[in-house]
């Protein structure tokens, strides 16, 4: 169904059947090509893509209510993707077949980003596209086939969460690359410690409770169009869209008048039509979630400002709703609704503990014109792309790697020179001799919190390519400490050293360390193991029970995700107003 016109149907799909998806599995084969073949056949499918972008707009706009410019820059960050992995296609061996499983909010970009790293590897490829936009990942794959990609190395399987949990617990699957929700990453990490082989990678990029922070001395019209982009393009429906907005309290009057006013010029409707700023969310399971948010908001006073909502299709109109701050969010509301909070002037380390609280960091926003305060807040932000003085979406290939850290993902970014390999085989030297004696719960813990105290160090920067008038940075962050578990002292010191050698910390086990161990103890940023399979199993069952962010278990070389978090800062140096230094002392 159209979801701007529930009386356009825009084409039928069948559901892959359980003799699909065994079919899928027992023909998948890696891609034997030299990656310069690899590359060539990518570079022609990004040609195809770009050749066929009447048919790509229309299926976007009429499957996922996509809006015109959203679907040119859809349509442009594909054909990056394709571009870039292409360049950049390794020459070692593929992880082997990889589950790709993609959503609907970018069902052409994300969907063939995850598709040509794993091909550009050499991987043979399971796709399995999201439920609401199977149209789109259909044309997307037989342009890839008709560019030269071998069917066995791509394949489609359309359907529900039941083929994703298929493609996720079989043991044929090596590695599983994921865009999605907290929730369902979590699922899929259970369900690949339970079936595939222990340290299977999972790739996940996951959701976010997205901040900005507006200070007094910004400029106010760039700040409102930033946020008016930032939280109500596509419809709010990006995971790096801008939830809650903290404006200081000093300037939060007239700021609202100028944002709201920005709102009420917003124009709702048809996104296949140039005029269109707002498109409906995806579907009505998506409208009625939000709008049961927004009416909760409306019964409680907190109801700031929203717009008339369009009387067919799945339409949420653009919201402004009063919250104290970021805290008061219990989930991220997938759609164009806006919380705003105020500050004090004294209170921004405060605004900053709280943000990071929330255990998510995907993106973040600042509007300032301190220089000082840019460099104070970005240090301090946990999050993994950061905009300074203008949007906080649309992050393009090669120039912002795009991912999130704690419960927002697990790197490495994709779009980044870290990405491509996880999707390579890393294998580890001959195991160790078995431990002799058990390592306590107390030990191992004393050893986190002293490996852990150069936690968030940062290692190093890349400057990487944009245009004049951006700067972009890519900072290495050091993660919390590796446990190296061996077996044996002399294989537990070998992992310590190639952890180390990446600019990572490493605690080296002195025994036998329990599964039960690795769940219950908390500071440590995943294990690796390099002993037999049976336990490495148990290992990885425990660490995929735990609370909180995913960690791998890593039974071949660790590589830089493995030991840092990616945070990427984009600063628009053109931003107007000029710099406002000499506030300082009043901002």
């Amino acid at each position: 169904t159209n979801p701007a016109d529930p009386a356009d149907t825009p084409g039928t799909v069948a559901t892959a059947s359980e003799a699909d998806i065994e079919t899928a599995l027992a023909h998948a084969k890696p891609w034997e090509a030299k990656p310069e073949e690899r590359a060539a056949v990518l570079n022609r499918a990004a040609d195809l893509y770009e050749k066929n972008f009447g048919e790509i707009f229309a299926i976007i706009a009429r499957e996922a209510g996509k809006s015109l410019p959203d679907a040119v820059a859809e349509l442009r960050e594909a054909v990056d993707f394709l571009r870039y992995y292409a360049a950049n296609a390794p020459d070692a061996p593929p992880v082997g077949t990889f589950t790709c499983i993609s959503p609907w909010n970018f069902p052409l970009a994300i969907f063939t980003g995850q598709i040509s790293a794993a091909l550009a590897a050499g991987n043979a490829v399971l796709s399995k596209p999201a439920e609401q936009t199977p149209l789109i990942s259909h044309l997307a794959i037989k342009l890839l086939h008709e560019a030269g990609v071998p069917q066995s190395a791509l394949q489609l399987l359309p359907g529900a969460g039941e083929i994703g949990a298929a493609l996720t617990s079989d043991p044929r699957v090596d590695g599983v690359a994921f865009t999605g929700s907290t929730a369902t990453a979590m699922k899929i990490r259970k369900a690949m410690a339970e079936n595939l082989a222990p340290g299977a990678p999972l790739i996940a990029e996951t959701g976010g409770l997205n901040a900005m922070i507006v200070d007094s001395t910004a400029l106010p019209e760039q700040a409102v169009a930033a946020i008016i982009e930032s939280a109500f393009q596509s419809a709010g429906q990006r995971c790096s869209a801008l939830r809650c907005l903290y404006v200081q309290e000093d300037i939060v009057e007239g700021f609202t008048e100028m944002l709201t006013g920005a709102m009420d010029a917003m124009v709702m409707g048809n996104p296949w039509h140039l005029s269109t700023d707002v498109g409906p969310v995806i579907d009505e399971e998506a409208r009625s979630g939000i709008a049961a948010h927004i009416q909760a908001a409306r019964a409680d006073s907190r109801l700031m400002h929203e717009l008339n909502t369009p009387n067919a299709g799945s339409f949420i109109a653009p919201t402004l709703i009063r919250v104290n701050g970021i805290g008061d969010l219990e989930r991220e509301i997938f759609g164009p609704v806006l919380h705003l909070a105020t500050f004090k002037a004294d209170k921004l380390d405060a605004v900053i503990d709280a943000i990071n609280a929330t255990g998510y960091g995907l993106t973040f926003g600042l509007q300032t014109r301190i220089d000082d305060r840019v460099q104070h807040v970005t240090d301090r932000i946990e999050a993994g792309n950061m905009y300074v003085n203008r949007n906080q979406i649309g992050a393009i290939v090669g120039s912002q790697p795009f991912g999130g850290e704690g419960l927002s993902g697990t790197g490495p970014k994709a779009g980044g020179p870290h990405y491509l390999p996880r999707y390579t085989l890393a294998t580890a030297p001959q195991q160790g001799t078995d431990w002799s004696g058990a390592m306590k719960q107390a030990d191992i813990e004393k050893a986190l919190k002293e490996a852990n105290k150069g936690r968030d160090k940062r290692l190093n920067d890349l400057v990487l390519p944009g245009p004049t008038g951006e700067s972009n940075r890519l900072g290495s962050y050091r993660r919390n400490a590796l446990l190296c578990l061996g077996p044996g002292a002399d294989t537990a010191k070998a992992q310590a050293e190639a952890v180390r050698a990446l600019g990572g910390a490493a605690v080296e086990a002195t025994g036998e360390v329990s599964p039960d161990t690795l769940t219950k103890t908390d500071g440590h940023a995943g294990a690796l193991w390099w002993g037999d399979a049976e336990k490495g199993r148990a290992y990885a069952q425990a660490l995929a029970a735990r609370t909180g962010p995913i960690v791998p278990l890593i039974t071949g070389q660790p590589d830089h995700g493995h030991v840092c978090n990616e945070r990427h800062v984009c600063v628009d140096t053109t931003a107007a107003g000029g710099n406002a230094a000499l506030l300082g002392g009043a901002a």
